[in-house]
C-alpha cells in the first residue's frame, strides 16, 4: 500500500464532517474539483471507496467510516499533543477550568487554592452549561470541569469522572427565623423555603424527607443557581435547602446559621477529564488532593 498522505486524510475529514464536497471545498478554500482529485488519490492509497452519492449530499462507505474513526483519533492526539506542548512551556503551566455555571463558588476556590497563587501556573477559569462545557473540554479546550451533573456515558465515552466530595445538605437561615432548638418537621412546615429546582437530586432527596416527616413545604423559591440561593437566604428570603459550604463566609460569621443537618441528603461534587495521551498534570493533582 502507498504511504498514507495525511493531508488527504484531513481533507477527508473535513468532506465527512460537512456531508458535501461543495461544502467542504468552500470551507478548505479550495475548488469542489481540487479536492474531489485528493480524494480519489485517497481512495486509490486504501484501496476502498470512501463515500457514496445520495442526492446532493455523500454518504460514507463502511470503509468510509472506519476511515473517519481512525482519522478523528488522529487528529484528536495531534491537537492533544499541540496543545499539551503549547501551554506546558518550561516554567510555566496553564490550568483550563470549566465549572458548571450552578456551582458553588466556595467549592470551586476550595478545589483551585492549592495552585492559586503560585507564579508558575496560570489559572483560566471559564463558566458556561454542563453541554457547552464538556464541548470544550471534547476539542481540548479544557483540562477539567467542575460539576455535580454526572456526565451521561455510552460504550465509547471518554470521560473520567472523579468523585471529589459528598457534602452534607443543611436547612440554613437567619438565627432570628430560626429560633431556638426548633424540630425540624415544624421548622419545615413553618417557615418558606429557598428550594433547590424539581430537576436536581437534591430536590428529589428533599421531597422524600418531607414525604417522610409528613410536611407540606411553603416554597417561595425554586433556584438552580446555588449563587442565587445563597444571597437570598442573606436577605431572609426564607430558609435554604443548600450544602454549607456554599455559605461558609456567612456561617462563620453568624449571620446565618444551620438549623439542621437533612439526614440522607448529600450534594456530590465531581470533576471530569478526558482520557488523553497528553494529560495536563495539574487537573490530575487537583483531583488527587480534592479527593
Amino acid at each position: 500500500m502507498p504511504q498514507l498522505n495525511l493531508h488527504h486524510l484531513r481533507l477527508f475529514r473535513a468532506v465527512a464532517h460537512a456531508g458535501t464536497l461543495t461544502g467542504a471545498a468552500r470551507r478548505l478554500n479550495l475548488s469542489a474539483s481540487a479536492l474531489s482529485a485528493q480524494l480519489k488519490t485517497l481512495e486509490a492509497a486504501l484501496g476502498h471507496d470512501l463515500f457514496e452519492r445520495r442526492g446532493r449530499g455523500l454518504v460514507l462507505t463502511e470503509a468510509g467510516q472506519i476511515a473517519l474513526d481512525h482519522a478523528d483519533a488522529i487528529f484528536r492526539t495531534a491537537d492533544d499533543l499541540a496543545a499539551t506542548l503549547r501551554h506546558f512551556e518550561p516554567g510555566r503551566r496553564v490550568l483550563r477550568v470549566g465549572a458548571l455555571a450552578t456551582l458553588s463558588r466556595n467549592f470551586q476556590l476550595r478545589f483551585l487554592r492549592p495552585i492559586l497563587g503560585r507564579l508558575d501556573v496560570e489559572v483560566v477559569l471559564r463558566s458556561g452549561s454542563q453541554a457547552e462545557l464538556l464541548s470544550a473540554l471534547e476539542a481540548l479546550a479544557l483540562d477539567v470541569v467542575l460539576t455535580n451533573l454526572p456526565p451521561a456515558r455510552g460504550a465509547e465515552s471518554r470521560y473520567l469522572v472523579h468523585r471529589l466530595a459528598d457534602q452534607p445538605v443543611s436547612l440554613i437561615g437567619r438565627p432570628a427565623r430560626i429560633g431556638q432548638a426548633v424540630p425540624l418537621g415544624e421548622l419545615l412546615g413553618r417557615e418558606p423555603l429557598i428550594l433547590p429546582t424539581p430537576e436536581t437530586a437534591l430536590r428529589n432527596g428533599f421531597e422524600v424527607l418531607a414525604a417522610r416527616l409528613g410536611v407540606a413545604p411553603r416554597i417561595v423559591a425554586e433556584v438552580d443557581d446555588m449563587a442565587m440561593m445563597r444571597l437570598l437566604v442573606r436577605d431572609d428570603a426564607g430558609l435554604a435547602v443548600i450544602p454549607p459550604i456554599v455559605v461558609a463566609d456567612e456561617l462563620a460569621a453568624g449571620t446565618l446559621i444551620e438549623a439542621h443537618r437533612l439526614p440522607g441528603i448529600e450534594e456530590t461534587f465531581l470533576a471530569v477529564t478526558l482520557e488523553r495521551r497528553f494529560p495536563n498534570p495539574l487537573a490530575r493533582q487537583l483531583c488527587e488532593a480534592a479527593a
